[in-house]
């Protein structure tokens, strides 16, 4: 009698599978191949569950025995054939018909007869069973582990999973640069194709190896992951549900759904052969439109850049002249040498950085019991959504759709509210500014052209050229102190600024965030660093 061989394998693990596959075929071939009564004629391998119809090697198999290719099959056991009813239904039902005349296995013994197919029947339906149970406890498992915060299966690049503690933890190696891709973004100026080839390029960031691979450099798609997945802010998003999770978050909620916004906006490429550092940020003073910047070469062939007006005002002949890069450069670092603050105001300020901590607290307190309130609004009002569901007063798609923004808003609130409870009045932004402000002219003069634009960014607003003159209005947090000359004035900007922190003003906010970006590309990464720079 004609015989195929089957073998299945249910791992995805390569190396494992072969192994498996192997030994299983070996088994057979010893078991039956030397039997005169059988003929093997072809052998069938697959890596693939069965616990859901639809294995192309098994379907191949059935129709070529169909067509009368073979007699009957030859494997491992039964549950190598099916685990679902369906698969099973068909071998029993080919069985009756005539279709497959014997089936040989291994580690069993099975009689073309009514008893024989019952039994087999009852071995395919244990397969189920197990296959079922084995989804329900891992499901059960799965839910246990996420509503204590800690995500099933493989974290996201910058995690690794603690197989004693059976929990999350940072990745030392690539948790720190994931939180600088997140804020070379935040900081507005560079672009996520940019910052994946500085990825690449300078940092050499690649991915965990494994027993298959090794490490490989991260591809631009994979950086539009990182950029969007809500599990670098804290949130676990499973089976269409947010919960709140146990690991440590690269960014704040906050600042990832400022990186959302950011993502959206369209960006409309355009071709160029260089870049330059600021141009699409000045306004020409006579005509209104953007000033941009060219470059060009003497007869002697030395390199030129210049700064103009773009003219395309088709109502309007603008006749501003060229300035040269060198000589705006000059007067933005007069603008910056400006907002410095005098030396001893300077020792003053960051002496008494820490004082008057009682207002400040009192202060906190409020906002923490402003936040407690939205806290529990919000969890009424999630109560108030079930209420309604239950009652059939709102369809399942506006329930889902409610219920993850108000477990969204729960989450940011409980970010927030774990935020005040910590010292963060330790961070003090009034020193993360004198320390800018009294290190960027340098930082400047040294740096290169997004380290120039990214300066030119935090300070200034609204910056106008006319008859080769830069005017630079200074950005809020800049403004209060630009104009500072004694301890009193400095102590009210001071309360000034406090005021705008702990209201998470979004211009200071995004001062802060572009500061810190810069501080880490001029090698300052701690507060110790930051005090010896200022």
């Amino acid at each position: 009698m004609r015989y195929f061989i089957y073998c299945r394998k249910s791992s995805e693990a390569e190396d494992r599978q072969v192994a498996s596959i192997e030994s299983q075929l070996t088994t057979l071939k010893r078991t039956f191949g030397d039997r005169p009564d059988i003929e093997i004629v072809e052998v069938y391998e697959e890596a693939f569950s069965a616990a859901a119809p639809g294995r192309q090697q098994f379907g191949e198999m059935l129709t070529q025995i169909e067509k009368g290719a073979a007699d009957g099959i030859i494997a491992w056991a039964p549950d190598r054939l099916a685990r679902n009813s369906i698969d099973g239904g068909r071998i029993i039902y080919m069985l009756d018909r005539g279709a497959i005349r014997d089936l040989k296995f291994a580690t069993y013994t099975f009689e073309n007869n009514s008893q024989g197919k019952f039994m087999l029947q009852i071995m395919f339906g244990q397969s189920k069973y197990y296959s079922d149970a084995l989804s329900d406890n891992v499901k059960r498992g799965n839910r246990s582990k996420i509503e204590k915060g800690w995500r099933p299966n493989k974290p996201p690049l910058g995690y690794l999973n603690e197989p004693v503690t059976r929990t999350i933890v940072k990745d030392a190696e690539r948790f720190p640069r994931i939180r600088q891709i997140f804020d070379l973004l935040l900081s507005g100026g560079y672009s996520t194709r940019k910052i994946w080839e500085i990825a690449r390029n300078e940092w050499d960031f690649r991915t965990p190896k494994s027993r298959r691979l090794g490490g490989r450099l991260i591809p631009l798609s994979y950086m539009y992951k990182i950029l969007t997945n809500p599990f670098y802010a804290g949130v676990l998003v499973w089976n269409g549900r947010t919960y709140p999770g146990a690991h440590e978050p690269v960014v704040s909620l906050e600042e990832f759904e400022r990186v959302q916004g950011m993502l959206r906006r369209v960006e409309k490429p355009r071709p160029h052969t260089r870049s330059f550092a600021f141009t699409g940020m000045i306004r020409c003073g006579e005509c209104g439109f953007l000033v941009t910047a060219e470059e060009q070469i003497n007869r002697h062939g030395s390199h030129y850049t210049y700064y103009h007006c773009t003219k395309r005002r088709t109502d309007y002949s603008c006749r501003q002249p060229y300035l040269s890069k060198a000589n705006l450069e000059a007067q933005i670092e007069g603008f910056l040498g400006a907002l410095s603050i005098p030396k001893t105001l300077h020792e003053w300020a960051i002496k008494h950085v820490s004082t008057k901590l009682v207002s400040a607290q009192q202060a906190a307190d409020e906002r923490k019991r402003t936040l407690q309130g939205a806290q529990e609004r919000a969890r009424a009002s999630l109560d108030n959504l079930t209420s309604l569901r239950i009652r059939d007063l709102i369809g399942d798609d506006e329930f889902l759709r409610e219920r993850r923004k108000l477990e969204t808003d729960q989450l940011r609130l409980r970010q927030q509210l774990e935020e005040s409870s910590q010292a963060d009045l330790a961070f003090e932004p009034l020193e993360t500014l004198i320390s800018f402000r009294n290190r960027a002219v340098e930082w400047f003069r040294d740096g290169d052209d997004g380290t120039k634009r990214l300066i030119f960014e935090i300070v200034g607003s609204n910056p106008m050229l006319k008859d080769k003159i830069m005017s630079i209005e200074a950005k809020k947090p800049f403004q209060l102190s630009v104009e500072t000359s004694s301890q009193p004035k400095l102590r009210a900007v001071r309360e000034d600024i406090r005021t705008l922190w702990l209201n998470r003003d979004p211009e200071l906010l995004e001062i802060i965030q572009k500061i810190r970006t810069l501080e880490i590309k001029c090698g300052i990464r701690s507060e110790d660093d930051r005090r010896l720079a200022a």
